[in-house]
């Protein structure tokens, strides 16, 4: 291939309808109209004697070169975005787009606070927060989709950094004027009340059926239920549930006093939550910026 007459901006083109499965949201992306957009792929199509986008019902389907294609450019244009980035970097005046992966807890404790610093301290900055449970993050991060991913990682590959953000511990929720709600609770008086299981929360709870099987009691799971729906049902019955500390908390204030919060009858595990990034950005002043700016948010919390 002639790479002297091979436009660049091409494989910015294709790295969008990659990324976004359709011309219109590439467009939108790039800041392209919808016939640029596919005049680009055409050429694309003509440079690269591939097809690489098969428009179907559900949007453009990338074809297996395309495929062969996504990670190494990708990484390329990462490589280069960072190569091109300013030694200096300037919050006030960027106009970079951040992309997190956060997992439910960093949603609930986190996502208000760090938008609210990267928008006073970067009005022009774009923050674009993706719920975890429905990417791969490691992937993502590996492609440069990711500029930080946000949850409980066990192990991590040795091309990635990653900082502890916050500290945690479980504690159960009940409603206000619950029968379980006066005195010391005791773990036969927890084992015997109704659980509500958070079927999206991602923590793992198994702790407390140990410790209840420890001391001759059993807990009993009565619902299942995703977040949004918790605060309300704890409300209305005679239910509980084990829920992080900060979750607990910022549920039992968006609830005006309907909730209240009692200590386990045994010791919880500590929850960490960190973030993690690619070590090829240790030293991108924009990244640099964000990482500290987020410890900053999570030392005020």
């Amino acid at each position: 291939m002639n790479w002297r007459a091979f436009d660049l901006n091409l494989l910015v083109v294709f790295d969008g309808l990659f990324r976004e499965g359709s011309v219109t949201r590439a467009g939108k992306r790039l800041g392209m109209s919808q016939p640029a957009l596919s005049h680009a792929l055409n050429r694309l199509r003509y440079l690269l004697k591939d097809q690489l986008f098969i428009r179907t019902p559900g949007g453009m389907v990338p074809t297996p070169r395309a495929e062969q294609l996504a990670r190494p450019l990708r990484h390329a244009l990462a490589q280069m975005e960072q190569a091109l980035e300013p030694e200096t970097f300037v919050a006030a005046q960027t106009n970079r787009r951040f992309s997190i992966a956060i997992n439910n807890y960093a949603a609930i404790v986190m996502a208000a606070p760090l938008v609210g610093a990267v928008s006073a301290a970067a009005p022009l900055a774009q923050l674009d927060l993706r719920p975890s449970g429905t990417l791969d993050v490691f992937d993502r991060l590996d492609r440069g989709e990711l500029d930080i991913g946000i949850g409980t990682f066990d192990t991590v590959g040795e091309r990635f950094a990653h900082a502890t953000l916050l500290e945690d511990r479980f504690v159960v929720v009940m409603r206000r004027g619950h029968p379980a709600g006066r005195g010391k609770l005791s773990a036969e008086a927890l084992g015997a009340l109704p659980h509500l299981e958070i079927s999206s929360s991602g923590d793992d709870t198994g702790f407390i059926d140990r410790s209840l099987l420890a001391r001759g009691a059993r807990r009993q799971i009565a619902a299942r239920l995703p977040y949004l729906a918790t605060g309300v049902v704890l409300g209305q019955s005679n239910m509980v549930a084990t829920l992080s500390r900060r979750v607990a908390e910022a549920m039992i204030r968006g609830a005006e006093s309907a909730l209240q919060l009692r200590e386990l009858p045994f010791t919880s595990p500590v929850v960490r939550t960190s973030m993690l990034w690619h070590r090829r950005l240790d030293d991108s002043p924009a990244h640099r910026w964000l990482r500290e700016l987020m410890l900053v948010v999570c030392r005020e919390l």
